[in-house]
């Protein structure tokens, strides 16, 4: 249960963060994707089903607070979380270089999913253009991933979580 605590708290400073900075800065465009962390985050350190359901909770939260179309972010995070799951079983690992390729890969898919979602179906075909300010926005969230997972890292042993020994 302190699982859930912490990672809702730590979704809505990051929905926080996220609707209010580009408001603030005029760079607010290249602001990372900190919930997507957060998932990457959850997906590699905690397997469970109530783990799962709360990817899908942050997802619907994003959906809740941006406008799209409702479900598309819930289904994007927790395929992220599906993915990271699966990443750190199989490669017996939870490093955060594997996190960082995640987080990039991730978000680009998910921006990319976004973009088609919104987008008219006969403006669609512009999406593709789309891919370098995409994948920029993905880097930027890649190079955040460390000191994401180096705060939640400290909240855990904040709230008494035991974290499992990491293999690299």
């Amino acid at each position: 249960m302190r699982v859930v605590a912490l990672y809702a708290i730590a979704t809505l400073i990051a929905l926080a963060l996220e609707t209010t900075i580009p408001h603030w800065l005029p760079i607010g465009g290249l602001m990372p994707n900190l919930v997507l962390i957060l998932a990457v985050d959850l997906g590699m350190k905690h397997h469970g089903a109530i783990d799962a359901l709360l990817a899908f909770g942050m997802g619907y939260a994003i959906d809740s607070f941006s406008g799209t179309h409702l479900g598309l972010n819930a289904f994007m995070l927790t395929l992220t979380y599906a993915i990271a799951y699966g990443l750190s079983r199989y490669l017996i690992s939870t490093s955060t270089a594997i996190g960082v390729f995640l987080v990039f890969v991730a978000a680009t898919l998910t921006g990319f999913v976004n973009v088609l979602g919104t987008a008219p179906f006969e403006a669609s075909s512009g999406a593709l253009a789309m891919l370098p300010e995409l994948a920029l926005r993905a880097a930027v969230s890649a190079l955040f991933t460390p000191w994401v997972f180096a705060l939640m890292g400290l909240g855990k042993r904040a709230v008494g979580l035991r974290l499992r020994p990491v293999r690299e």
